[in-house]
């Protein structure tokens, strides 16, 4: 499908658009304005003036949580069973015998042109990084930053099991690798019997490195697993003052009332920032053989909001044996997690849960349509959230500096000789 209009070039005003209020600090739900664009960037009326007919507009997205390492090995290595173990134990064995530099180079490629092309303009990407892989995919992803650089604004973070972390193992020559990449430093908690100690240690290795941190929390629902309360707890106690990022924190939604508002409130307190991946957790959690699932996975979304906890949706995984399906297309995430999480009936600024909340979290530039801001900006036929959210909008338009891109999204063909197809 192709763009439903043809932008012109330079200096224009695009006439009766939609847009959320709360992207122009203003109260109430969508208002109808003009916005223009010169030199690049969002500036004051100009006089070519263009008939949007309420076309809605927003910045470019912000993807906080993303695994471009691992995409579109589904192919040649999908889940047996659709189970997290399975997903565990399938990529483990697929990145042993596959993940060569160029194996990786190429995938990720292909995921970063994906996402650019919907209208993402900066990504947080976890990866794998127990040795020796480690050496192998962070020097590919600095290859990848510069590569993009103008065009996409890219983060990694490292990627372990917490049974992998200790102050005098392997781990710490793969910190200094991250800190050396200004990267930052990640790891999955689950609840083994040193956990609090581990994530104590593993601030401190942060702190001394400069870096932020970045965890995969209680991705389970098992009610017992609470590592996002030892985390908020080892934060307030030790005073880390950079940014924590928790991502899934799954098992909160299973808890009791009692135990699941006391940890939101610590939370709360430490300041996390809290990034849902609903699409991935709502594919792999509650999963059983011949059984229909009763639990969704997603976080306590509109519970951490009344707590002023900044709370942001990610894509996850893309084609992999985490998650089969998805695009990096952030507007898919906020279409399917206004479905899951029961977003609509509920506060009018959910849009932010992509663009401001993610870059705050990450240090990325926040998007805006302020004047002076650069004029990347993503258009949709739809003129409410209604039409928004039916549809893919796969005929949107995405401007980056003004000018209207090629949304040509890359061909699965292209990866086939990875995946051992003829």
């Amino acid at each position: 499908m192709t763009d439903f209009m043809q932008l012109p070039h330079g200096a224009y005003t695009l006439e009766n658009v939609t847009v959320p209020a709360c992207l122009l600090g203003l109260p109430g739900d969508l208002i109808r304005t003009n916005i223009s664009v010169s030199g690049g960037a969002i500036a004051a009326e100009q006089p070519m003036g263009l008939d949007m007919k309420g076309a809605m507009v927003l910045p470019c997205f912000v993807d906080m949580h993303s695994h471009l390492d691992k995409g579109h090995i589904w192919p040649r290595s999908p889940n047996p069973d659709g189970t997290f173990m399975g997903a565990l134990t399938t990529v483990r064995a697929d990145s042993a015998a596959r993940w060569t530099a160029a194996d990786v180079r190429r995938r990720m490629d292909f995921s970063l042109r994906t996402a650019f092309a919907h209208g993402t303009r900066a990504i947080r990407t976890h990866l794998d990084s127990a040795p020796p892989q480690d050496d192998i995919s962070w020097p590919v992803f600095a290859e990848m930053r510069d590569e993009w650089a103008g065009r996409m604004d890219l983060q990694a973070v490292c990627l372990i099991g917490c049974e992998g972390f200790s102050t005098d193992g392997p781990f710490r020559q793969t910190a200094d690798l991250v800190a050396r990449h200004r990267g930052v430093l990640g790891m999955v908690t689950y609840p083994v019997p040193d956990i609090a100690l581990r994530i104590r240690q593993f601030l401190q290795m942060a702190g001394e490195r400069g870096l932020s941190v970045d965890f995969h929390v209680d991705e389970t629902l098992d009610h017992t697993s609470n590592t996002l309360r030892e985390i908020a707890e080892a934060v307030i106690e030790t005073g880390f003052a950079a940014p924590v990022v928790v991502g899934h924190c799954c098992s909160v939604s299973a808890m009791d009332e009692a135990t699941a508002m006391d940890t939101l409130d610590l939370v709360a307190k430490a300041g996390l920032n809290v990034v849902s991946l609903p699409m991935c957790n709502l594919y792999l959690q509650d999963r059983h053989a011949a059984r229909t699932p009763r639990m969704r996975g997603i976080t306590l979304v509109h519970e951490m909001r009344v707590r002023d906890i900044n709370v942001s949706f990610a894509s996850d995984n893309t084609r992999d044996p985490f998650y089969a399906y998805g695009d990096m297309d952030m507007l898919e995430v906020l279409r399917e997690a206004t479905r899951i999480g029961h977003l609509d009936h509920s506060a009018p600024d959910w849009v932010q849960s992509i663009l401001s909340n993610p870059a705050q979290a990450c240090g990325f530039k926040a998007p805006s349509l302020a004047i002076g801001a650069p004029a990347d900006l993503v258009i949709f036929k739809a003129r409410d959230w209604s039409e928004l959210l039916s549809r893919p909008q796969s005929d949107r338009i995405v401007l980056r500096g003004g000018e209207q891109i090629d949304r040509t999204l890359p061909d699965y063909a292209e990866l086939d000789d990875l995946m051992d197809r003829p």
